[in-house]
C-alpha cells in the first residue's frame, strides 16, 4: 500500500515540476509587454483629443493616361483583382460586389437589387465620372470612408488607366474620353 502511496505522490511532484518548467520557459520564449494604461475604461471617458486629419496623398489626374490605356490590359487585371466579387456582362450577377456593366457616368449606388452601403449611398447622385474611379480604384477606403469594399487599391496610374478603359469599353455606347 505504501508503495502506491509513492506512486501517487510521485506523480503528482513531476506534474507540478513539469507545469512549473513549461511556465518558466514560457516566460522566457513569449515577452509580455504590459499595457501603459488599461484597455478597459471604467468611469468617465477622458475627452478626446483632436488629432490633425492626416492629408490624403494625391493622386494624378487619370484623363492624360485614358488617351493611351490599353482595354485589353485592363480586362486581364480586372479578371485578376476585380472577377472574384463583381461581373461585368450585361445584366450579369451581382456578387460581393455590384455588377460593373456601363459604370462609367452611372450614379453612384445605381444597381438593381445590390446592398450598398451607407457611404455608397449617400453619393447616390454623384456620377462614376473617371476621375471618382480613378479615385476609387487607387484606394476605396479612401476615397469612401465607409465603405464595405475591402480591396486596398492598385498604385499604379497606367493600372488604373487601363481598368478604366475596360470599364467604359462595357457599354453599348461609351462615354466619351476626357
Amino acid at each position: 500500500m505504501s508503495l502506491e502511496v509513492n506512486k501517487a505522490f510521485a506523480a503528482v511532484l513531476t506534474a507540478g515540476i513539469a507545469f512549473m518548467g513549461a511556465g518558466f520557459i514560457g516566460e522566457k520564449v513569449v515577452h509580455t509587454q504590459r499595457l501603459e494604461r488599461s484597455a478597459i475604461q471604467v468611469g468617465e471617458a477622458p475627452a478626446p483629443q483632436a488629432a490633425a486629419p492626416a492629408a490624403a496623398p494625391a493622386i494624378e489626374p487619370i484623363a492624360p493616361l485614358l488617351a493611351a490605356a490599353n482595354v485589353d490590359n485592363g480586362r486581364a487585371l480586372a479578371g485578376r483583382v476585380c472577377a472574384s466579387c463583381h461581373s461585368f456582362t450585361d445584366g450579369g450577377r451581382n456578387g460581393v460586389g455590384p455588377n460593373l456593366w456601363n459604370i462609367v457616368n452611372k450614379g453612384h449606388a445605381q444597381v438593381a437589387g445590390f446592398n450598398y452601403s451607407a457611404a455608397n449611398r449617400a453619393l447616390a447622385e454623384k456620377p462614376w465620372d473617371y476621375e471618382a474611379l480613378n479615385q476609387f480604384i487607387a484606394a476605396p477606403a479612401r476615397a469612401m470612408p465607409g465603405t464595405r469594399m475591402a480591396f486596398a487599391g492598385l498604385n499604379s496610374a497606367q493600372q488604373r488607366a487601363d481598368v478604366i478603359a475596360f470599364l467604359r469599353s462595357l457599354s453599348p455606347s461609351p462615354a466619351p474620353l476626357p
